[in-house]
């Protein structure tokens, strides 16, 4: 959303060759919602709903570009939320807002009013002009002293079930609104169960999309027998969506995964790019996202062969 909000920035994107997608920021990792007067009444009160785009405005500017818009919406990870309303979080044994390793506050995935806030912010955005939305830490925190969380409201469920439950009540609302609906997964997803809450074989039941992050510099040594995955990106990323391949082929949502455009060691090459995109071809899916988190993309990415 920061970016968006750089004069000229969205026109720079729109003009890349070989685009067809742009996903913005709706509400993002520190609780913040990326609009203020269509933002809801929640939003406002609590100094979440910013000013950094007019979202009726970007949809008109990205639909005459022909292109499709995903809305992001960062759902349980809110400290904003947690803070301003501590009914709302995860609390420790103490009473306390409970925080992970980097000090944010996560809100109580089993509170439907928590629900109801992140379902809020996403109508707001579909009634603004957005095609999809996309749900992110839509899961239980996954670091921070875990041991110490207190959960009210919790339910005798496993937690793969609990976010089954909200991803299907935000998706049937939202459908009805005409609005397409998807999930972003920890990559690791398929492969084993985390401890967060993330099937993909439930979640593929829901949804019409399934977003991995299956970004090879996030993989440790000997993940798929891979001495060094980010040294082989293009196996990396068919293993992993071999993986979700195999848990989604009951469900009916597209495979849709989001690869990486950087390095944690410097420039990414456009190898290092078209490998991933290679894999993901190879493994038919739904198209692909690229992420890089300063916004600037490898030069022909979208269009070498």
């Amino acid at each position: 959303m920061a970016l968006a909000s750089i004069p000229g920035k969205l026109a720079e994107y729109t003009s890349t060759l070989g685009l067809n997608t742009i996903e913005l920021d709706v509400k993002d990792e520190n609780g913040e919602v990326a609009f203020h007067s269509l933002a809801p009444s929640l939003a406002r009160q609590i100094g979440a709903a910013k000013r950094y785009y007019n979202p009726k405005k970007v949809a008109t500017q990205i639909h005459q570009k022909g292109m499709y818009l995903i809305g992001r919406v960062v759902c349980f990870e809110d400290p904003i939320l947690a803070e301003n309303r501590p009914d709302y979080a995860i609390r420790t044994t103490g009473g306390a807002v409970w925080v992970n390793h980097a000090g944010l506050g996560w809100t109580n995935p089993y509170d439907k009013r928590v629900w109801n806030y992140n379902l809020a912010v996403a109508k707001a955005a579909v009634r603004a002009g957005f095609d999809e939305i996309q749900f992110d830490y839509v899961r239980f925190p996954s670091d921070g002293d875990i041991e110490s969380a207190v959960f009210p409201g919790k339910r005798a469920e496993p937690m793969s079930t609990t976010i089954a439950r909200f991803v299907h009540y935000a998706t049937n609302r939202l459908r009805s609104m005409g609005a397409r609906v998807s999930v972003d997964l920890f990559g690791l997803s398929a492969t084993r169960n985390l401890g967060v809450g993330q099937s993909p074989r439930r979640l593929a039941k829901i949804v019409d999309a399934i977003s991995p992050m299956v970004y090879p510099s996030h993989y440790g040594s000997g993940e798929y027998g891979l001495a060094s995955p980010v040294s082989v990106p293009g196996k990396t990323v068919g293993r992993s969506l071999r993986d979700f391949r195999r848990q989604m082929r009951r469900g009916k949502a597209q495979l849709v995964p989001w690869l990486e455009d950087f390095s944690f060691s410097g420039t990414p090459t456009l190898t290092h790019v078209q490998d991933q995109i290679r894999a993901a071809r190879r493994w038919k899916t739904g198209g692909f996202l690229l992420w890089n988190a300063t916004g600037v993309y490898t030069t022909g990415a979208l269009t070498t062969p």
